[in-house]
C-alpha cells in the first residue's frame, strides 16, 4: 500500500525558491521547508531572505540565502553553482519570481514596461529552468514547478504584458515536460488565483476586488499559507506521475 503523507516528505531533498522573500514565493520556501527540505531562497531583497532565514532555521530548517535577480543570467548560474556545492544536489526547484508593477491600459504602456515585465516573469524563469534542469538531468532526477497565474488563460483588463509573460511560462512548462521526461525531470505550472500579497494589495483594495471576490465560488481571495500544499505536491514524489500540467489554486475563480 502506497504511504501516500510519506510521499509529501521532502526529507533529504534540496529545494530552491525564487521569489521568496515576499507572498507566495515565502509561503512555498515555508512549506517546503516544513516537509523537510533543505531550502535555498532568492530575492533582490536581501533583508527579506534573512527574517525567513531566521524564521525557517528557528524551527530547524537548513537554508542557504542568494539574494539577486533571476533576470541576470549569469547571476541564476552562479546562483545553481552555490546550492549544488552547498547541498550536494538540487531536487527541487520552484520559480516564483514575478513582478506585475503596472496597471495600465494597454495602450499606455511603454517599451520599458514590458521588457521589465518579460525579463523577470519570462525570461527569468527560462534562465532558472535551464540552469537548474542542468543540475538535476546530470543527477538523473528532478522536479521543477514554475507559477504561472489564472491570467495565463483567463484575460483581464490592463495586465497584457503580465498576461503575455505568464501564458509563455506554462508553454515553456510544457515543451520542458517533454524534453526532459526521459531523463527523469518533471516540470509543471502552478497557477495561483487572488491572494492577499503585496503584489495584489492595490488591485484588491480597488473596485476591481470586489468584481473578484464576487466572481470567486468559494467567496473570499485567499491566503497565502493555502498555496503551500500544491507545492509540496507537485515538489514531491505524490507527483511522479505528473509531468506537462498546470494546477490551479484560485477558489473556483476560473471555474464559472
Amino acid at each position: 500500500m502506497t504511504d501516500v503523507n510519506s510521499e509529501l516528505r521532502l526529507d533529504d531533498k534540496t529545494a530552491w525558491v525564487t521569489g521568496a522573500g515576499k507572498g507566495l514565493g515565502r509561503a512555498i520556501a515555508v512549506a517546503l521547508s516544513q516537509a523537510g527540505a533543505t531550502v535555498a531562497v532568492t530575492a533582490r531583497t536581501a533583508s527579506d531572505l534573512e527574517r525567513l532565514e531566521a524564521e525557517l532555521a528557528g524551527h530547524g530548517g537548513k537554508v542557504l540565502v542568494l539574494p539577486g535577480s533571476v533576470a541576470d543570467s549569469a547571476t541564476v548560474r552562479t546562483m545553481v553553482g552555490r546550492i549544488t556545492t552547498w547541498a550536494g544536489r538540487l531536487d527541487v526547484a520552484v520559480n516564483c519570481a514575478g513582478t506585475s508593477p503596472h496597471f495600465t491600459r494597454t495602450e499606455w504602456v511603454t517599451d520599458e514596461d514590458v521588457r521589465q515585465v518579460l525579463d523577470v516573469n519570462l525570461q527569468g524563469t527560462f534562465y532558472c529552468c535551464r540552469e537548474a534542469g542542468k543540475a538535476m538531468l546530470d543527477q538523473g532526477s528532478g522536479s521543477i514547478v514554475n507559477v504561472s497565474s489564472v491570467h495565463a488563460k483567463t484575460g483581464f483588463e490592463r495586465i497584457a504584458a503580465y498576461a503575455a509573460s505568464k501564458g509563455g511560462v506554462e508553454a515553456l512548462t510544457k515543451s520542458l515536460a517533454v524534453e526532459w521526461a526521459d531523463r527523469g525531470v518533471r516540470v509543471n505550472s502552478l497557477a495561483p488565483g487572488y491572494f492577499h500579497t503585496d503584489l495584489s494589495s492595490g488591485l484588491l483594495s480597488s473596485r476591481w476586488g470586489e468584481q473578484i471576490v464576487a466572481a470567486t465560488p468559494l467567496g473570499r481571495v485567499g491566503d497565502t499559507a493555502e498555496i503551500g500544499g500544491a507545492a509540496v505536491f507537485l515538489a514531491s514524489d505524490a507527483s511522479r506521475f505528473v509531468t506537462g500540467s498546470t494546477l490551479t489554486v484560485d477558489g473556483g475563480w476560473t471555474a464559472r
